[in-house]
């Protein structure tokens, strides 16, 4: 199917689930997994779209599942889901989101949003995982729950991009060892026990989007029952938040005063995603992040 011919496949799939016909496709920029565009319809409404080639049909699906469980905590706002394509091949794949303008920052907002993600953390899991899986970027994530955090870690999260990044020849085998070894003692290491927080899963500072109203709103997520500090760690690794926010977090929902000590612990998993997805990069910072705990 040539480029033109996907656009026009894609503009009648739009048509026929947002019950009105596409009048444009404006390319936007800013993705780096998928291909994003400003949708005008011949009814006067401005749509987000999201859409990749050769996408996992259950990709799009998932995410729409997911800013569904993040949107019933009613802790930060999430873009509305208009729809997504069905899950299953053949046909183009996409995500059609309410449009959301950009603004500037309120002088309040990390501290919005740190008050915001304590009460979705608050909201909680049914367990450690979710009730299906989905995907991190383009990756799958497997969400099968496990009875205990420190097992669903090792073996849903840093086990199975480690193996991938590998298998593929993006990392070291020797990595296989180092992680047997750190698995035998996340017991130990992955904090005192809490019940499984509601999680973004993939908090990064591009995953928060500022509406016109210069209130933060979470976007892309991989959702699941998990400990809190998964996102508080992504969020450092590459948020760029200041001291406001975890001020305003922790003043909402206490942390444990430990936990600056797990911080490189819960980035392995982000840092392996980025591996597979992007290449060794980001080695060193897994061998470093990797050598701390063993």
């Amino acid at each position: 199917m040539t480029a033109v011919s996907a656009r026009d496949a894609l503009a009648q799939a739009l048509g026929t689930a947002l019950g009105a016909a596409v009048t444009a496709m404006r390319p936007l920029a800013g993705g780096d997994i998928n291909d994003a565009f400003s949708v005008s319809l011949d009814d006067g409404r401005e749509v987000f779209v999201k859409t990749r080639d050769h996408a996992d049909p259950r990709m799009f699906p998932c995410e729409a599942r997911g800013l569904a469980w993040l949107a019933e905590a009613q802790a930060l706002p999430v873009p509305r889901v208009l729809a997504a394509s069905a899950g299953t091949a053949p046909g183009p794949q996409f995500l059609a989101l309410e449009m959301l303008r950009p603004g500037r920052r309120r002088r309040d907002y990390e501290e919005i949003l740190g008050r915001g993600l304590a009460a979705l953390h608050r909201a909680g899991a049914p367990g450690f995982g979710l009730d299906h899986d989905n995907f991190i970027g383009s990756l799958p994530q497997e969400n099968t729950p496990c009875p205990t955090w420190a097992g669903f870690y090792a073996e849903r999260r840093l086990l199975p991009q480690l193996q991938r990044a590998v298998d593929q020849g993006r990392a070291p085998a020797t990595w296989i060892h180092d992680l047997d070894r750190l698995a035998g003692k996340l017991d130990a290491l992955v904090g005192p026990a809490e019940p499984p927080a509601r999680l973004h899963g993939d908090l990064w500072g591009g995953n928060l989007h500022v509406d016109d109203s210069g209130q933060p709103v979470l976007i892309d997520p991989a959702v699941y029952g998990g400990h809190r500090e998964v996102d508080l760690a992504m969020l450092a690794l590459f948020g760029g938040v200041s001291e406001r926010f975890y001020d305003a977090y922790d003043e909402a929902y206490p942390l444990d005063p430990g936990w600056p000590r797990r911080v490189p612990l819960y980035q392995l998993y982000p840092l392996l995603v980025h591996v597979n997805l992007f290449g060794m990069s980001y080695g060193s910072q897994v061998e470093r992040a990797l050598q701390r705990y063993l």
